[in-house]
């Protein structure tokens, strides 16, 4: 189930956006529908945050595996967005939920962000961070 990539307009000063994704393992699947819930009202509220480029989520719910990908207009406009409830509240709430999380993050031009609604070339790319950052931590 993919939520697909919505873009908001790029800053005028043609910058570099800081790019998220986060990947998350449920403990339990049954879990699913809740963290979706949750997934939904913070993706609403994202969407009316300030500083957003663009969001999109891919979920796999019958796994318990979760997938968000953000741009924003600077790490302040991010941080802001994760700390503002619903979603403090949220992460608070849904913690115990994991069994896995990865949080990657990077700048790249807001000229390269994605102008279609399957953003592919950022989720390939994501995916792949992801599953280095993963590879990182367990060769420790």
């Amino acid at each position: 189930m993919r939520f697909p990539w919505i873009s908001r307009p790029a800053a005028a000063n043609g910058g570099d956006a800081v790019v998220l994704v986060t990947w998350f393992r449920l403990k339990d699947s049954w879990r699913s529908p809740g963290f979706m819930l949750h997934s939904l009202l913070l993706w609403w509220q994202a969407l009316r945050s300030p500083g957003l480029l663009g969001i999109a989520i891919e979920a796999h719910p019958f796994r318990g595996t979760f997938w968000t990908l953000s741009a924003w207009t600077d790490r302040r406009s991010l941080s802001a967005y994760t700390r503002t409830d619903p979603h403090g509240a949220a992460m608070d709430r849904i913690r115990p939920w994991m069994d896995e999380f990865e949080r990657v993050s990077w700048t790249l031009p807001t000229a390269d962000l994605p102008h279609t609604p399957t953003a592919r070339p950022l989720w390939t790319d994501a995916a792949e961070r992801v599953t280095q950052e993963r590879r990182s931590r367990t060769s420790l």
